[in-house]
C-alpha cells in the first residue's frame, strides 16, 4: 500500500511540475485564446489608404499580428502605442503587424489619430463594411489576431494587452 501511495504522490508531483512548466512559456492573459489546432484563413482581404485591395498572402511566410481597432475605442488607443513599438522590436526576423480599422471612419480621422499617438511604423488599414469583422466572428474591440507563417490562426487577444509585456514577446518569438 505505501509503494502504491508514493507512486501516486511522484505521478503528481509531476503532473503538477510539468504543468507550471507549461503556463511560463504561454503569457497568462485572461483574454488571450489559444487555438488547439490552427485555423486556416482564406480569402483575407482589407483595403489600404490608397483604396487598394490587400490580400493576405501578400505577407505570407511572416508571424502576422492583426489588430482590429478603430478610433473611438478607448483600449485601442491605449494598445496601439505598444503595437507601433512592437513593429520594430529587434526581437523579431519577420513581424508584419495589420492594423485594420473597422469604425467606418474617414481616412484623415484614422491618419489623425496615428499622428496623435505618434503611430509612426505601422500602416494603415481599413474593412469599411466590416466583413471581415464579421468572417473573423469579433466581439468587442480591440481584439487581436495572430495568424503563423502558414496562414492560420493559432491565437487570439479578444481587449487591451500591452505588446510591451515581456512574456508577450517572448512567447511570440516561439512563432517568428
Amino acid at each position: 500500500m505505501k509503494l502504491l501511495t508514493l507512486k501516486f504522490i511522484i505521478i503528481f508531483i509531476y503532473l503538477i511540475s510539468s504543468s507550471s512548466s507549461y503556463a511560463i512559456q504561454t503569457p497568462n492573459l485572461k483574454n488571450l485564446v489559444i487555438h488547439k489546432e490552427p485555423k486556416k484563413l482564406e480569402k483575407i482581404n482589407f483595403k489600404n489608404v490608397n483604396n487598394e485591395n490587400i490580400n493576405l498572402n501578400k505577407f505570407k511566410d511572416s508571424l502576422i499580428i492583426i489588430n482590429f481597432w478603430a478610433t473611438w475605442c478607448a483600449p485601442c488607443i491605449e494598445e496601439m502605442p505598444s503595437l507601433n513599438r512592437l513593429q520594430i522590436n529587434p526581437n523579431f526576423d519577420n513581424l508584419q503587424i495589420i492594423p485594420i480599422n473597422v469604425g467606418r471612419e474617414s481616412i484623415e480621422k484614422s491618419k489623425n489619430f496615428y499622428e496623435k499617438l505618434n503611430i509612426n511604423n505601422l500602416e494603415i488599414y481599413f474593412d469599411k463594411n466590416v466583413e471581415l469583422a464579421n468572417k473573423f466572428l469579433l466581439r468587442g474591440l480591440p481584439t487581436t489576431i495572430f495568424v503563423n507563417k502558414k496562414g492560420e490562426e493559432f491565437a487570439r487577444i479578444i481587449g487591451f494587452v500591452n505588446f510591451d509585456d515581456k512574456k508577450i514577446i517572448k512567447w511570440l518569438k516561439k512563432y517568428d
